[in-house]
């Protein structure tokens, strides 16, 4: 039995002996870990200091604002029309040949009565306006009666954009002359801010606003474009790119991390101002042209946090 006490005693001793030595043998492992973390990888940025314009984009339509009507002067038959949607027409060119119903119906009658008679029953129409047509109604052999439609013809010297033009946004619009219209397929146009038409839509509240352009090439109607108003123009003011500023899920807080030596970084709340495309003003505070802000990396880190900078060849190889 003591020599059993004894083993037990021998025992427990070297037990507790190895589990020590086990702790001693795990810490170093421990250490070893935390030597190995470097940091979050993260490249960095400058503020640039750069003028930054803030451009409000609505739609307008191409329009033609005065259009002519060819009517029938009188009862018959469409003999000829010289004439297709598209076509450009001048003032006083022959559209239509009308014969009519009692001509059609009489023949040569009065002539085979008496031969100096010159009496054909053939009327001709004619444009009376310079422009496009741009809807026809009727083609040859039709009757038609006395002032019913024939064609439309777009008066080419009328076209414009009409701006849709939310009220409220009118102080940033009415003030200007000129704006800058893109077309669907990238074309870029100088315009002339007009008339201001006298109703707001009830439903959108938006209001017409005249936009003239000069152009050498045909613009279809009711082509949409993209006009771009300059809202706010801020010359040589600090900003960022928009991947450098953090915010918050209801997008009250807005922040950068900095960086304060080579592997720490801390959070820096910042006040934005206007945006554009790519960058974002930073109204305050002032950074210096040499403190490095994070622009990769920088999403879901602590207020202070270690990182590893990189260069953009081994963010991107």
């Amino acid at each position: 039995m003591l020599a059993a006490c004894g083993a037990q005693g021998k025992g427990g001793p070297d037990k507790a002996e190895g589990g020590k030595d086990s702790a001693t043998a795990e810490k170093p492992a421990g250490e070893g870990t935390d030597s190995v973390d470097e940091g979050t990888p993260v490249t960095v940025t400058t503020v640039d200091r750069n003028s930054l314009d803030d451009y409000i984009e609505l739609n307008a339509v191409s329009a033609f604002l005065q259009k002519s009507y060819v009517k029938a002067n009188a009862n018959g038959y469409l003999q000829s029309a010289d004439v297709y949607p598209g076509k450009y027409v001048e003032v006083g060119q022959p559209l239509f040949t009308l014969q009519t119903k009692e001509a059609r119906s009489i023949g040569n009658s009065i002539k085979i009565l008496d031969s100096t008679l010159k009496f054909s029953g053939v009327n001709t129409i004619k444009a009376n306006q310079h422009g496009y047509l741009t809807q026809l109604n009727h083609q040859s052999g039709d009757y038609v009666q006395d002032g019913e439609q024939l064609a439309v013809i777009s008066d080419r010297n009328s076209f414009v954009f009409l701006l849709d033009l939310p009220y409220e946004l009118r102080p940033f619009v009415l003030g200007k002359r000129s704006v800058e219209l893109i077309l669907p397929d990238g074309t870029k146009l100088n315009g002339t801010i007009g008339e201001v038409m006298p109703t707001v839509d009830s439903v959108s509240q938006t209001q017409n606003v005249v936009i003239r352009v000069s152009t050498s090439s045909a613009i279809p109607e009711n082509l949409v474009a993209k006009v771009r108003i300059l809202k706010t123009a801020k010359p040589n003011t600090q900003s960022l790119p928009k991947a450098a500023l953090l915010t918050d899920e209801t997008e009250s807080d807005f922040w950068v991390m900095k960086l304060i030596d080579s592997t720490k970084a801390v959070k820096v709340p910042v006040k934005k101002g206007i945006e554009t495309k790519d960058r974002v003003e930073i109204l305050s505070p002032q950074f210096a042209p040499t403190d490095k802000i994070l622009v990769t990396g920088n999403y879901g880190l602590p207020d202070t946090a270690k990182v590893k900078v990189e260069t953009e060849k081994e963010a991107n190889p």
